[in-house]
């Protein structure tokens, strides 16, 4: 029987759905196939299962989502019963039941519903879809002494009604009373309950939404600029130098459009990060000369400037009726959602609970979360070199919001700071040095003439080296001042690894430092090795691949299964390049034996149980390696492109092994996420100290 987890609540405003997003989130960590059900719906678009079908690439069909909208259920309700309407519900529910592993079930949202009873419905629905309750209880504007009885409340009514309830959640409650409350929830409760506090960055509406809801142009700004949260509200009226002092970070400055003064002082200010802010209201249906626009455009690219009708008062009274909601739309949103859920919620522990069935499969999107779930479980701190480039920031966004890591961003620091505030990324929480001006530039140069005395380095020299943002990031994790180090996005491949083989230098136990990529296809993870730094590796070099190789796939999940690559299987081929794979295979065999290894073997015969079957009939390994190791350079880097385009395949990597402490290089064309994945596998690493 399908397990189903129904998400449901006591009254509006309780924010549930970030609890929603965050069991979705753990739900398909553990099995690949999910389905949504909700059960009522009212008329017009479901923001949050666009969300969850945009994030999550869902391809159930929006129909089977729905039971029936509430209209057509107060209706039936009324003349029916309640027992018919439940009826009706509970097949199209396992109309859905039947074709997912576990379905999450969105419960009734109590607005305006006209249903008599409703926690009464979601408790029976509950329990006729055979599935366990998760009750969100809002805590906003309370006290915590209201909030704790309210909660107690909920979970007696829910486990009154014969409800299987997993957990409580009381979301948005003030930040100083949230430990208080935990404290009295876990002394009373038999259930865990999770308790997460107000999170303004969720409430705040976005630039975009803002100007859909009073109908505004947008003058200047991009899509980047319009994703901003707007985290307060100044209103302009006052001189310059005064409305300058009452800016604060976030905000969205609301003034006439002609008090160019004001337009120009604020994007002036944002362009110095001093402070950065979401965008500019002009009110009045007044703008600015085009020569005021075509300057404040040059000022703070990016950054909406919008104009509205309606004058400051009638403007001020819409904007604070306004609260921003999660949907496909804004992604940020999201991933701090997800890193609220994810920091007061004992996520194993929940997981545990809900006993969804785990899946023999790996989807690309399973190995993600796994990477995400493991190097939040131990933070570490890794450094960015390239800390000016856009897609890194981005990516450090999405690392921060999610909780993932610390960061220290290398690269000017103005520099950074006004790159991130056109972007609306928020650094607050990452630490920002520039190493032609910081004081470890000194300490740094010291260092390396140590290390390169042999060479001729003098300090003089060094000091000219340390400078290079990826020689000052690599003595950072040398110098334990930062765990790892991802760079590449913009530099070359021997930019980013050559201070590594200088500075930090192999393990004991390896003789090369090469890679691996980690290959996500549509229902399982492959490991080839190496694909990005040894051209032509000999036996004993090849089999060191293979080891380290093992070991990294170990590290991640990977039951390694080592495929040794050659155009020929078994003893069917020779020449010097057979041989070579050959020798290599036995010197695993002799170093270690409890690795599973075959090789020669052809690509086919490794991967497919048909063709194993008639090539190397009883192998452990044959149809079923998950680890591969290719020859060479020239054959492995084309392998692993043409999977990757042909089959959709998704490439995470390379992967750097055999280091003391790990550095991870990106390839140039890497997106947000592959840099977010590959920062993760470089903490993850981190975890595991170097011999």
């Amino acid at each position: 029987m399908t397990r189903s987890v129904y998400v449901t609540g006591i009254d509006r405003g309780d924010g549930r759905q970030v609890v929603e997003l965050g069991v979705m989130e753990l739900l398909t960590r553990q099995v690949d196939r999910v389905g949504v059900f909700r059960p009522l719906v009212h008329d017009g678009p479901d923001r949050l299962f666009e969300l969850l079908r945009a994030r999550y690439r869902l391809s159930q069909d929006a129909a089977s989502v729905y039971g029936m909208d509430y209209h057509e259920a107060s209706a039936l309700q009324a003349e029916q019963g309640t027992d018919e309407l439940v009826s009706r519900l509970v097949d199209r529910f396992h109309r859905v039941a039947g074709e997912y592993e576990v379905v999450l079930v969105l419960g009734t949202d109590f607005a305006a519903t006209q249903l008599p009873d409703e926690l009464a419905l979601n408790a029976r629905l509950a329990n006729e879809f055979g599935a366990a309750v998760i009750p969100v209880v809002g805590g906003k504007n309370q006290t915590a002494e209201s909030v704790h009885a309210e909660t107690r409340n909920a979970h007696r009514a829910y486990d009154s009604l014969g409800c299987d309830v997993l957990a409580m959640v009381t979301n948005r409650v003030a930040a100083a009373d949230r430990d208080e409350i935990h404290r009295r929830l876990a002394a009373s409760l038999p259930v865990p309950c999770y308790v997460l506090p107000d999170e303004p960055a969720l409430s705040a509406p976005t630039v975009a939404q803002i100007t859909h809801a009073l109908g505004g142009r947008v003058l200047l700004g991009d899509d980047s600029g319009l994703a901003r949260d707007a985290l307060d509200f100044v209103f302009g009226g006052a001189m310059l130098p005064n409305f300058l002092n009452a800016l604060t970070p976030g905000c969205l400055v609301v003034t006439p459009g002609d008090r160019a003064d004001l337009v120009v002082g604020s994007l002036a200010a944002h362009s110095a990060g001093t402070p950065p802010i979401a965008g500019v209201l002009l009110t009045l249906n007044e703008q600015p000369g085009q020569e005021i626009l075509t300057l404040a455009d040059r000022l703070a690219p990016g950054t909406p400037v919008v104009a509205v009708s309606g004058g400051s008062f009638p403007t001020a009274a819409e904007l604070f009726a306004l609260e921003g909601k999660l949907n496909a739309a804004t992604p940020r949103k999201a991933e701090t959602a997800l890193g609220l859920f994810e920091r007061y919620v004992d996520t194993a522990d929940l997981l545990g609970r809900v006993s969804a069935p785990s899946s023999d499969r790996v989807t690309p999107m399973m190995f993600e979360h796994k990477l995400l779930e493991r190097a939040r479980a131990d933070r570490r701190r890794v450094v960015l070199p390239e800390g000016t480039e856009e897609r890194v920031l981005r990516a450090a966004d999405v690392l921060l919001r999610r909780g993932v890591c610390d960061l220290t961003l290398l690269g000017p620091v103005e520099q950074i700071r006004k790159k991130a505030a056109d972007l609306g990324v928020d650094l607050a929480d990452s630490e920002l040095i520039d190493p032609q001006t910081s004081e470890l530039r000194d300490r740094f140069a010291g260092k390396y003439a140590e290390l390169r005395a042999h060479k001729g380095v003098t300090v003089e020299l060094a000091y000219d080296v340390v400078a290079d943002v990826n020689y000052f990031g690599t003595l950072m994790v040398q110098e334990g001042l930062a765990d790892g180090m991802v760079s590449g996005s913009v530099h070359s491949t021997a930019a980013t690894i050559r201070p590594a083989f200088e500075i930090i230098k192999t393990k004991p136990d390896a003789s090369i430092v090469s890679s691996v990529f980690f290959m996500c296809l549509a229902d399982k993870v492959l490991v080839y090795g190496d694909c990005a730094v040894n051209p032509d590796p000999n036996a004993e070099q090849l089999a060191d691949i293979a080891v380290q190789a093992a070991g990294t796939a170990a590290q991640f999940g990977v039951d390694p299964r080592i495929a040794m690559l050659s155009y020929s299987t078994g003893t069917s081929g020779s020449g010097a390049d057979v041989d070579k794979v050959r020798e290599a295979t036995e010197l695993v065999r002799a170093q270690r034996p409890d690795l599973k290894i075959e090789g020669p073997i052809q690509y086919d015969a490794a991967v497919e149980p048909s063709v194993a079957a008639t090539k190397l009939p009883g192998s452990d390994v044959a149809g079923q390696a998950s680890v591969l190791i290719f020859p060479d350079l020239n054959t492995g880097n084309n392998t692993y492109k043409a999977v990757q385009r042909s089959a959709g395949a998704i490439a995470v990597g390379p992967v750097l092994q055999g280091l003391r402490k790990p550095v991870n290089d990106l390839s140039r064309g890497a997106l947000v996420q592959d840099i977010v994945n590959t920062v993760a596998i470089t903490a993850i690493q981190s975890q595991t100290p170097a011999p």
